[in-house]
Order: structure tokens, then sequence, then C-alpha cells
């Protein structure tokens, strides 16, 4: 079995309201294969989502042209926890209608200016009719369904606080926590949209687990698919940021050397049979709603 993908694209996202380069901004990192078929690793730092995009496509774009196979990983959750499409009544698959939801409700201006929290205070609203289960703003974000701190305790039987992929890292963050060091609720609601233009601009590009179909192996996945694109976690690589480079950017690097390495050893492809690891009810949740982070067993 050869390895499955010639390029590895790691994003680490932002949901930044303004224009920002260098820490804690958008970092693009590229593992692509050059004539002689040999990786060469390339970054990128655009200061707004809407140039990240652009430049996103155009490098799909390129690959796919000459017939390759990429991998692409965002560093941010790819679905909600289980039942809040319900909770919202939105019909379908609940990981894309909450796609689609967020995709309407977002509104990204090309200088990074945006409406998460109000889209967050209104999904509280929509879900609890108060402050739950969004969490965290900067002061002047503050409204009656959406507060600095948590004051709604989550419940069981009700919407989970974490994901399962999040509760097996024991380290990620929860989505319902939008502002402040370690949150990840913000990068979400701004990712998704994006990572939405992707799945319907391509039509080779598939999103795993939640496309991914368990009873066929991982090339047979692959097959008829040049673009996969999957939620990461960076932080599980120990990266040491060479001369001049940023954390973000080692992180995006060291991760992208991680899969590829993975790859070329014929032992990525494991990372995608999860349902070897989960029961029949987890596997159902990962797959229709919650997503999975890729090389977390």
């Amino acid at each position: 079995m050869s390895r499955f993908f010639d390029n590895y694209i790691m994003v680490d996202w932002s949901a930044s309201s303004k224009r920002n380069t260098g820490s804690d901004s958008i970092w693009i990192g590229v593992l692509r294969r050059d004539v002689r078929l040999q990786l060469r690793f390339e970054s990128y730092n655009p200061p707004t989502r809407l140039l990240a995009y652009q430049q996103i496509h155009e490098l799909l774009a390129s690959f796919n042209k000459r017939g390759d196979k990429t991998l692409i990983g965002f560093d941010f959750c790819l679905g909600f926890p289980h039942g809040t499409a319900a909770a919202l009544k939105q019909q379908g698959a609940p990981w894309q209608a909450m796609h689609a939801y967020l995709s309407k409700e977002i509104h990204d201006k090309p200088d990074n200016d945006n409406n998460r929290f109000q889209v967050a205070g209104n999904i509280n609203f929509k879900i609890s009719g108060g402050p739950f289960p969004f969490w965290s703003c900067p002061p002047k974000f503050v409204q009656k369904n959406l507060q600095p701190k948590k004051t709604i305790a989550h419940v069981e039987g009700g919407l989970p606080e974490h994901r399962l992929t999040e509760i097996a890292a024991k380290t990620a963050s929860s989505i319902w926590k939008l502002y402040a060091p370690g949150s990840v609720g913000s990068q979400s609601l701004m990712g998704i949209p994006y990572v939405a233009k992707i799945l319907v601009g391509f039509e080779n590009a598939k999103i795993w687990p939640f496309q991914y179909d368990f009873a066929k192996a991982p090339e047979e996945n692959f097959e008829n698919t040049n673009i996969v694109v999957v939620e990461i976690y960076p932080s599980s690589q120990k990266a040491k940021p060479a001369n001049g480079e940023t954390k973000d950017l080692a992180q995006v690097r060291a991760i992208a050397e991680h899969f590829a390495k993975l790859d070329e050893n014929r032992k990525l492809g494991g990372f995608f049979t999860i349902d070897k690891t989960r029961n029949a009810e987890e596997l159902e949740i990962i797959q229709s709603e919650e997503g999975w982070i890729l090389g977390l067993a």
C-alpha cells in the first residue's frame, strides 16, 4: 500500500476582529511535493481570513490540477457537541446543518470585522433563552444572552460541555468558550463557513469523519477523493521554533511533518479507522455531528 497523500496543508486559524500577522494570527503550513517528488515546506501568514481562504483555495486548485491528493487540517472544531443541531431545530445531517447555519449567520468582512458574538448570543437565546451554552466575551459584547463568565452549568442529559474527542484529548478546550486564552469557540464559528466553502467549491473534497465510510478501507474511501479535510490539534506535537519562527508557525510545520512521516511509513491510514476503538453509539455521534481530531486514538 502506497502513501495516501502528496501534500499536507495545516492551518492555525484566528478569530481576530482586525488584520493581524505574526504571533496569534493565521498560519498556513504546507508540505508539498516538488518536481523530484521531494517534500518541501513553505508557509503563509495572511492578515485576514478572506485572504487565508483565497490562499488555501489557490493551493488546492493547483494541487488538483496536477492530480495530487491533499490532506488539509484546521485547528478548530469541525462539529458541535451532540444535540446542538436538534436544539436549534435544524434539519438534516447535524454536522451539515450546523455548517449551513453558520454559513448563513456569520458575516466576516474583508478587514476581519465580524459578528460572531452576536451570532453566539442569538444561538444562546434560541437554545436556552439565556446565556447558555456559549460564554466568555469582551465587555463591549456582554448582553443578556452572552456573559463574560459561565453562569449556567451543563447537566446530564442536556447539551454536553465537551465533545467525545475533547474528552479523549483531555486538554482540548470546549467549543462553548468564545474568548480568552485557550478558547476555540470563536475560531470554530469563524472557520466552519470557510470549510463549508471548500467542500462546495471542490467536488473531489470530503470531510472526515463526516463523509467517511467506515465499512470500507481507507484506500477505498480516498480512491475518488483528492482533498480530505480534517480537524487537527497542533499542540499534540512538541514543536521547537526554528530561528525566526513563531510558535504557531512551528506547530503547523511540526504537525504537517508528523502526518507526512506517518503516511510515508504507511501508518496514517490507521488513524482514520476510529471505528476500531469506539462503540456503535459513540461512532454515530462522532460521524453525524461531533467530528474527531485526526491522530487521536
